[in-house]
This record gives structure tokens, C-alpha cells and sequence, in this order.
């Protein structure tokens, strides 16, 4: 019984093994494709998440900065115009004359009665600590008078504010109808919550909200221990009129123990200061700032993202945007975060979170310590967060800023990713494996069917052709064997071709003949020719005018000339012999025997001149040619071995060019012979003579 190779082979089919080497290389390939994707992808999520907090956080931070020095260079202007001067002067003028005033007993009574009914239990309402009223009553009789005259007893500034002048003919009562409206509408405008006027002696001479710290005294008075009271001394001691002074805030016992923050600065002109005035910063707009005015989604911060800022104490600068939307979850996240109940309760019933709400957290401890970056952490809410922090360049404040979002919202791209990355890997090794196993059929069939092929080229038969079969990998397969057959063919047909062309060139380095006796094998070739005219030029000034250019133009302008020459030779029936870098070497009569050849050479040296002078033309130099003519015979042939050159010698060439150097000036010189022979067609005069093996020779130079 026969038994076929294909039984006696061991091992696996190649349906088997490709069906193997398909699986595991799509397999393997689908799963690290898919770890790359998963890496890089994430990656790059996870930047785009840290880039676009850090964003956020810095576009925060300069908007908050920018309103601070709005807020400096606008005061500087108001506090050196004339309005704020002149007010200062009336105010305090007016103070003065209420020095001695009296308020009648029902007055006086009704003021005390409002400190004691009135402002003192909502100070203590709103602070959670019982507060004297005796502590806060007024005892200089022009505070008690203006606080008579014009604080509301209801405390509702929005009356009092509204109040030009109480008709009680005061100076004082005047100065504010004449400039209170000034105020109103600097207030009204930039959303100031007050201004206040001091005069050099600590007296608050003018509040715009007219509240209970009108007229009192800074140095003396119940609010001398206030960072007004503060920041007003140091702006006053200054001696700089553009000076500013901004302060933190701190709970204000005239604002009901609430928030207030101030800046000031010196009031007057020319050196002199006459007063100070004092804006109290608006916290709504602080909070519009850092909540985009709530437009956190659309400033890139999701559903739980928010910036807010903290001071050294650790006490938030902003609002809370948990507290905005949501007061009561807000409540019960900050106490479970460890926030004091009676804090969060206060935080929710003034709509407000400065100097309330603690921040301590990493991000905040951080920018405090002047560090800027990203972290991952627990919020002051207790949320695990990604926050982006940093400090805050605000003179006199050290505040920083922080920009959260919820760590789940932050990267809930790359968790998106990660699902659908991993869904379309299993798909992909489901389609890959049913793939496989057909194309690993396929393959099989016209493997075999190559075999066969490939065993008749191995035996020689170059010219089997090789069925192509459908459009696939084996069908290019056998379109490229045939190919091949046909491309050395052509290979063939390329090396004849090129053999031609380095036939050309040989015939462009020598004469044909010499070429020819050359490839023959002859290793010495020469030659004597009989009557050649010799020519033998020098390019004058060249170096001096190319010393400048660049290597490239210098040689592309030599070229230039010496491809005139060459056209003019060609023209003339001259050959030339050798070119160098300024001299030029060329015969008539060497290759192709001229009865001519001398008169050729001479037209051909009057050529070349007329050359050199359409080139100084053009380019506006003043090169010139030196060349020497001769005529008789000389040598040529092939000079040495592994660089071949083909030139001319004889006493010539040797004549020829003495001859051209005989007066060392430009011109065309020639020897006697050339000028026997032209002396009836060109005007020869004497140049000079030379010493030749038969004696003593004239030079002749062409006019």
C-alpha cells in the first residue's frame, strides 16, 4: 500500500495552524490594543479633567484679583477728586459745629430706647451671644445727634439711605443733601454695601447707610477694636494719598455681627491728607464672581462643581453653592462633614457661608502654605473631591482659592471609556474568532496549489506562470512572481540603456576615437595632430568680485560664464579641452581637422571677450579676460589612471599660454605665427617679445 506525504507528516494541518496563529495573533493584538487605548485614553481624560479645573480655578482667580484692583484703582480716583476732598472738608465742618448740640429729652430718651429695644437683641439674635447696650450708646452729643437725625430705628437702611436732608438746618444736614446723592450712586453702581467719610481725629463724619457707626470714633468708641478701626489709622499714617488698605473680613457689630470687609484710602491733594474714605466691599459681588452667577454647568463645573475661597483662619470667603441650590442637604452634609450644628443652622438662615463655614482641607492648607496644584481629597462637605488650588495675589489679604468637583463627575468620561472600551473588545474577539476559522479554510486551498508552482521555478523553469486566483494575498503573491519574471527583463533592457549612457558620457570626456581605443582595453593613448590652434585663456578679478557671495552663487555665476564659453565653442567649431576655476583651456583642429582653425580661434577669443563684457554689464563689475593663441602641433591623450583626463600638450600649448602672460594686462595676445596667418584680417600691434627654443618671438595683442 502507498502511503501520501500528507500522512506521513507530523504535527498540525496549516488550517490547524493557521487557525492557531490567526486566534492568538487578533486575540492578542484586540487585547493590547485595547490596554494602549485604555491607558493612553484615560490618560488623557483624566488631563483633560485636571486642565479644565485648573482652568477654571485660574480664571476665577483673575477675575477675583481683577475686582480688587478695580476696586483700589477706582477708590484712589474717588478719594483724590474733588467731590470726595470737598465732602471730607463740609462733613467735618459740619461734625464740629454739632459738638455742642443737645437733643431734647424725647430725643434722647427714643435713642437710648433704640439701643436698648432694638439693637441690641438683634445683635444678639443674629451673633448667638448676649451683648450690653450700654457698651454701643453713643455719648458724643454730634454721634447722638446725627444718630437721632438720621439712623432709622428699624434698623432698615434702605430708609436711612434714601435720606438727602432731615430739614434740620444743620451744616452738616447740608453737606449731605449737597453730596450724598454722589455717594448714593457710587453705591448704587458698584454695589458697595457703604461708604464712610473719617476725619484725621478718628470721627466718622458720614456713612452713606447712615447705621449706628455714624459719627462714632474709631479711636475711642465702641468699634476701636475693629479692622476699620485698624486699617483707618494705618491708611491715615500713610502719608500717601494713592494709598489703599484692604482688610479681611470680620463680623461687624454695626452690620448685626454679619461679614464686612473694607477698603480705604487717604482723601486729599497736594500731600495734605484731610480725611479717609472707606468702601465696604460687597459681598454679592464676590459670590457672583465665584459662582459664574450661578452658572457653574456652563462654566465647566458640572453638577457638583464649585470655586470658593478661604482665608487663614480656614473659614470660607464665598458662598457655598451646596447651600445655593440646596440648603437643606447642604445642612446636613456639613455636619456630618464635622461643621458645628449651630454653625450650619446659622450658614442656612443667613443664606451665607463667610466666616461660618470651616475649610480645612488639604487644598486649602496647601494654598495657604503658598503652594499651587491638584489633589484628590475629602471637601469640607465630606465629598471625595478633585480640587484644584492656589493662593491669591490680593494685597493685604491672604486669601486662596479652590476649584472642586466631585471625583465621580470628574472622571465619569473615563469610566464611560472604560465600559465601552471593554464591550468593544469582547465584540471584537467574537468577530475575529468566527473570522478566523473561515479565513483559515481559505487559506489552505491555494497554498497548495503555490506549492506546486514554486517547485517548477526551483527546477528551472523561469518562464511558469503562475496562476493568480482571486484578489487576495496569494493572488498578489503570484502576480508579483510574474512580475518578477517580467521585471528582469527589464533589468536587462535598464543596463543596456545605461550602458549607453555612460557611452555618451565617455564621448563627452573624450573624443570618440579615444573613447573607443579606450574601451578596447588600450592602456596609453596619445596622439599627434598637426596645425591645431590653441587657445589658452585667464578670467581677470573674479576672486575680488565673488570674495563676498556665498560658495553657492559664487559657483553659479562661474558656471554661468563658463557655460557661454562652451555654447560659443560649440558655435565656432572650438573644442574644449579643459576648463579650470578661472583658466580655459580649447583647440581647433585637434578632433576634426579645420583648414580654418586659426582664424576659427581668433573669432572664438573675440567671443569670449564680448562675453566678459555683456557679464560686467549685466551685473555691473569689472572682470576681463587675459587669453594667448597659438597654432602647431600638439600631443593628446588619456593622463592617468583612476581619474581618467583627456588633454592637450606641446610646445603649442606652452606658447600659448606664455604668450598671454608675456605684459601681464587683459587682452587677446597671439603669437607670430596666428599673426601671419590673420595679418589681413584683424589689426595686430605689438605687445612684446619671448624667448622660444628657435629664439626670439614677437607678441602680437589684437585691438
Amino acid at each position: 500500500m502507498t502511503v501520501s506525504a500528507d500522512s506521513r507528516r507530523p504535527g498540525f494541518s496549516i488550517q490547524t495552524k493557521l487557525l492557531v496563529m490567526l486566534l492568538g495573533v487578533s486575540i492578542g493584538s484586540s487585547v493590547v490594543v485595547g490596554l494602549v487605548g485604555y491607558v493612553s485614553g484615560s490618560d488623557s481624560l483624566r488631563q483633560a479633567a485636571y486642565a479644565q479645573l485648573t482652568e477654571t480655578r485660574e480664571s476665577r482667580a483673575r477675575e477675583i484679583t481683577n475686582f480688587f484692583t478695580t476696586t483700589e484703582n477706582s477708590l484712589v480716583v474717588y478719594t483724590r477728586g474733588t467731590t470726595a476732598i470737598n465732602a471730607v472738608t463740609d462733613f467735618t465742618a459740619g461734625y464740629k459745629a454739632l459738638e455742642g448740640s443737645q437733643l431734647s429729652a424725647d430725643q434722647s430718651s427714643g435713642l437710648d430706647e433704640f439701643y436698648t429695644s432694638t439693637f441690641a437683641p438683634a445683635l444678639a439674635k443674629r451673633t448667638g451671644s448676649e451683648t450690653s447696650a450700654a457698651a454701643f450708646i453713643p455719648t458724643d452729643p454730634a454721634e447722638r445727634y446725627l444718630q437721632a437725625t438720621y439712623t432709622d430705628p428699624g434698623l432698615d437702611t434702605t430708609k436711612s439711605i434714601s435720606v438727602d436732608d432731615a430739614g434740620d438746618g444743620s451744616a452738616w444736614s447740608a453737606a449731605n443733601a449737597r453730596y450724598h446723592d454722589y455717594f448714593h450712586e457710587i453705591i448704587d453702581r458698584f454695589g458697595y454695601e457703604d461708604a464712610l467719610l473719617l476725619d484725621t481725629e478718628g470721627h466718622v463724619v458720614y456713612s452713606a447707610d447712615k447705621n449706628v457707626d455714624l459719627g462714632t470714633n474709631l479711636l475711642t468708641g465702641p468699634y476701636k477694636g475693629t479692622s476699620l478701626a485698624s486699617g483707618y489709622t494705618e491708611t491715615l499714617n500713610s502719608n500717601v494719598v494713592d494709598f489703599v488698605k484692604l482688610t479681611d473680613f470680620e463680623r461687624y457689630q454695626p452690620a448685626l455681627g454679619a461679614p464686612v470687609a473694607w477698603i480705604m484710602s487717604p482723601v486729599g491733594e497736594n500731600g495734605v491728607t484731610s480725611g479717609v474714605m472707606a468702601l465696604q466691599v460687597p459681598i454679592s459681588q464676590i459670590n457672583a464672581i465665584m459662582t459664574a452667577d450661578n452658572g457653574w454647568a456652563e462654566d465647566g463645573l458640572g453638577a457638583t462643581g464649585e470655586t470658593y475661597l478661604a482665608g487663614p483662619d480656614l473659614l470660607m470667603r464665598s458662598v457655598s453653592r451646596e447651600l445655593i441650590e440646596n440648603p437643606e442637604q447642604y445642612q446636613k452634609d456639613a455636619i456630618s462633614a464635622g461643621t458645628a450644628p449651630e454653625d450650619a443652622a446659622r450658614a442656612v438662615a443667613v443664606k451665607g457661608t463667610i466666616l461660618i463655614q470651616p475649610a480645612r482641607t488639604a487644598p486649602v492648607k496647601d494654598a495657604l502654605a503658598g503652594q499651587t496644584g491638584l489633589v484628590q481629597g475629602t471637601s469640607y462637605l465630606g465629598t471625595e473631591t478633585l480640587s484644584a488650588y492656589a493662593p491669591l495675589d490680593i494685597k493685604g489679604l491672604q486669601w486662596v482659592i479652590v476649584a472642586k468637583i466631585n471625583t465621580s463627575e470628574a472622571f465619569s468620561a473615563v469610566s464611560d471609556f472604560t465600559r465601552n472600551l471593554i464591550l468593544a473588545i469582547v465584540a471584537l474577539i467574537i468577530v475575529v474568532s468566527l473570522l478566523s476559522l473561515v479565513l483559515a479554510q481559505v487559506f489552505a486551498r491555494p497554498v497548495r496549489r503555490l506549492v506546486g508552482a514554486v517547485r517548477q521555478v526551483s527546477a528551472g523553469d523561469l518562464a511558469v506562470e503562475v496562476p493568480q486566483g482571486g484578489r487576495d494575498e496569494f493572488g498578489d503573491l503570484g502576480t508579483a512572481f510574474n512580475e518578477m519574471a517580467r521585471s528582469l527583463r527589464i533589468k536587462q533592457s535598464l543596463i543596456d540603456e545605461q550602458s549607453a549612457e555612460n557611452e555618451k558620457l565617455l564621448n563627452t570626456l573624450m573624443p570618440a576615437d579615444v573613447a573607443r581605443r579606450y574601451k578596447e582595453g588600450q592602456e596609453t593613448i596619445a596622439d599627434v595632430h598637426q596645425d591645431v590652434s590653441v587657445l589658452f585663456a585667464d578670467l581677470i578679478g573674479y576672486n575680488d568680485f565673488s570674495a563676498s557671495f556665498p560658495a553657492e552663487k559664487e559657483l553659479s555665476l562661474l558656471n554661468g560664464i563658463v557655460a557661454s564659453f562652451d555654447e560659443a565653442a560649440t558655435r565656432m567649431g572650438v573644442e574644449t579641452v579643459r576648463t579650470l576655476r578661472e583658466g580655459y583651456l580649447a583647440s581647433c583642429g585637434l578632433v576634426v581637422p579645420r583648414i580654418d582653425n586659426v582664424r576659427r580661434m581668433v573669432d572664438f577669443a573675440l567671443e569670449l571677450r564680448k562675453i566678459i563684457e555683456r557679464f560686467n554689464g549685466q551685473h555691473s563689475t569689472s572682470l576681463s579676460i587675459r587669453i594667448g593663441i597659438d597654432a602647431g602641433t600638439v600631443s593628446s591623450g588619456l593622463v592617468g589612471r583612476s581619474s581618467l583626463a583627456y588633454d592637450m600638450w606641446g610646445e603649442a600649448v606652452n606658447l600659448a599660454n606664455r604668450v598671454q602672460s608675456v605684459s601681464g594686462a587683459a587682452g587677446i595676445f597671439v603669437s607670430q605665427s596666428v599673426r601671419d596667418r590673420m595679418r589681413d584680417a584683424v589689426v595686430f600691434v605689438e605687445a612684446g617679445t619671448l624667448e622660444t627654443a628657435d629664439g626670439e618671438q614677437t607678441v602680437w595683442k589684437i585691438q
